[in-house]
């Protein structure tokens, strides 16, 4: 008896009731410990799936991103492809009457010289003289109404983008690189020279070196 008193001297003193309570006590320190795990591991997992859902987010941001830049070129090819057309259908239009007006011209310049080689003077002449003028001028109010327009540089600076220089002879009095007689007037359609104007064209003196 007297050993197992000095074998246990601390539990002498506890009663069942001490002894319950520590049994309970440890219980719930081993329940919440438990609880405390289960939740760490559910956060661990809630924590998973947050990051797997961050990603997929980030992954549909950037296939948004990307077709979004996608459409948006394509709107823009769509839009050049759009102008473009126009602007073939525009220059189609305007041009398609280029060899039409251009197979009229020398009917054009004979109507012109057979004015010219009219006699003024003879009244025989005169009634033909004005069918042939009427013809002409019905023959360019025609051309005018499809924007085709003569080019007449009498007089003019001479312009290699729309004269083509036949002659040049120097003349005294006009400065040179002028255009001082038409041979063959030129032609354009919409803007666009159809046929350059064949022109003589003024020199300047040759230079005395003697002086």
């Amino acid at each position: 008896m007297t050993t197992e008193s000095n074998e246990n001297p601390i539990n002498e003193n506890k009663t069942a009731e001490d002894i319950a309570a520590e049994e309970i006590i440890a219980q719930a320190e081993e329940q919440v410990e438990e609880q405390h795990e289960h939740a760490h591991e559910i956060l661990s997992e809630e924590q998973e799936k947050i990051n797997e859902l961050e990603l997929a987010l980030a992954a549909a941001q950037a296939t948004v991103a990307d077709q979004k830049d996608s459409v948006i070129r394509a709107k823009a090819e769509v839009d050049n492809v759009r102008r473009r057309s126009a602007q073939d259908v525009e220059k189609a239009r305007k041009f398609a009457l280029e060899k039409f007006a251009g197979d009229l011209l020398p009917v054009v310049d004979n109507l012109e010289r057979a004015i010219e080689s009219f006699d003024k003077e003879d009244e025989s002449q005169k009634a033909m003289l004005e069918g042939v003028e009427l013809t002409l001028q019905s023959f360019l109010s025609t051309l005018e109404k499809f924007d085709v327009k003569a080019v007449n540089p009498q007089d003019q600076p001479f312009n290699p983008e729309l004269h083509q220089a036949m002659l040049m002879q120097e003349v005294p009095g006009v400065a040179p690189n002028t255009v001082i007689a038409v041979m063959q007037k030129g032609y354009e359609l919409n803007g666009r020279l159809i046929r350059p104007a064949m022109v003589m064209v003024s020199k300047a003196a040759p230079v005395d070196t003697q002086a």
